[in-house]
């Protein structure tokens, strides 16, 4: 069974946050983790998040700060970009960004202006907020008009993402989202942002780790700008990415800094370093597929139990299942689940009938049991617990619940989690 790690000097200085940090490592170690956007980082990228780097200032970029003492940082940083360039394959990288949605706001920052019209991915179909979506800041700014999926499908109509960019003019096309079970069309996306005038954003932040291991395709051959955070998938820490062509390297760097904000975080830059050398091992190919095999096993288990699936399935690390015919909310099943030990979301679905707050569906991922080293054979067992767990939560029944928590933690013993076991 994996032990909590040690922190002396934090159980010392403040006990009561240690021993919430200690709680937090035992419940990543027992609980079989399936939101998809969460992962396990190694134990190289937690050090490198906890370096004195935490210590230094360092507004602007390599070789062009506004502080002094930056012969360590810049070479931090050129580090990261580096790398982020060689794995992706591109002509630009942006290593500073604090997380995705500041992100994504510097590439509106870069090309467009207050009002204009930008076009992504409805929420409920699958897109993220930072997608022109009314409540975020990207819709209240800027004029979003969305696409959706056919409801017969689940998947994305070209046509109909054609005809609304054509009609509308956006400056920006946003293609990636935050439930999106299937393979992305870059090429599709790219040849609409050519005929309607749109830059095209890639927003890779769910796959990024698939698209360095080879396990997705890549969007550098099609997108003018490519956004990624640099967790999830990427197995990195929380983090973010901008890369580009190298026509728009100088108005993404702008945008980031001074447009948005000051001084990086250069333990996460270093931490992010990592996690793309990382990335460029053969080895992390290997988890990148493994990720997409049990992902597919997995909806086929769910499948065979009568789970009806977003699309029918998954091309990706990623299933959303409609629970509607299970006559259970997604928001009740996703709690029945936490308490049995599998950690889940619950999500909208497309065409949704009921609120965001109270969905029909439950959103899963295998990138942080693949991390641990559970293989397709193990899907079907995982399927049986998520199948019983959602039959307990219609009918309350608690004692299945805490069998399964148990039978879920057995397991979890056998695949400690990179990161969280100590010798």
């Amino acid at each position: 069974m994996n032990l909590p790690l040690s922190h002396p000097a934090l159980s010392a200085t403040d006990p009561e946050l240690a021993a919430l940090v200690g709680a937090e490592e035992r419940l990543q170690a027992d609980t079989l983790r399936l939101i998809p956007s969460e992962n396990y980082v190694s134990q190289a990228v937690l050090e490198a998040s906890g370096t004195v780097l935490q210590n230094k200032y360092s507004e602007g970029y390599a070789g062009r700060r506004y502080y002094e003492g930056q012969q360590n940082i810049d070479q931090v940083e050129r580090l990261a970009t580096a790398r982020a360039k060689a794995l992706f394959g591109v002509d630009h990288a942006n290593v500073q960004p604090y997380s995705g949605s500041p992100a994504n706001l510097a590439v509106y920052l870069a090309f467009a202006e207050p009002g204009d019209t930008v076009m992504g991915m409805a929420l409920p179909m699958g897109g993220h907020l930072t997608h022109g979506w009314g409540v975020s800041a990207t819709g209240k700014w800027f004029r979003g008009v969305q696409y959706g999926v056919r409801p017969d499908t689940g998947l994305i109509d070209f046509d109909e993402v054609r005809d609304l960019a054509l009609k509308e003019r956006p400056k920006l096309i946003f293609c990636g989202g935050t439930a999106l079970p299937r393979t992305i069309d870059f090429a599709a996306f790219a040849e609409i942002a050519r005929e309607s005038g749109a830059v095209l954003v890639a927003d890779v932040a769910h796959i990024a780790g698939l698209i360095a291991g080879g396990a997705h395709p890549s969007p550098v051959p099609h997108a003018d700008v490519i956004s990624t955070t640099t967790h999830k998938t990427l197995r990195g820490p929380r983090g973010a990415m901008l890369m580009s062509r190298e026509e728009h390297a100088k108005a993404i760097d702008k945008a980031v800094f001074p447009g948005l904000q000051g001084g990086p975080h250069n333990q996460t830059t270093a931490a992010i370093a990592v996690a793309l050398h990382e990335a460029a091992q053969p080895s992390f190919r290997d988890y990148a597929h493994a990720v997409v095999d049990n992902a597919k096993a997995l909806a086929g288990a769910l499948l065979a139990r009568g789970f009806d699936l977003v699309s029918g399935g998954t091309d990706n690390h990623l299933i959303l299942m409609d629970l509607t015919r299970k006559d259970v909310p997604g928001k009740v099943a996703a709690k029945a689940l936490d308490r049995a030990g599998i950690v889940v979301n619950y999500n909208t679905v497309p065409y949704d009938p009921r609120k965001p707050f109270d969905p029909s569906g439950v959103r899963i991922g295998t990138p942080s049991l693949t991390s641990r080293g559970l293989a397709t054979e193990h899907m079907p067992a995982v399927a049986d617990w998520i199948d019983r767990g959602v039959t307990a939560a219609r009918t309350g029944d608690e004692d299945a619940l805490a069998t399964i928590r148990a039978e879920v933690a057995d397991l979890m013993a056998a695949f400690p989690a990179p990161g969280l076991s100590r010798d």
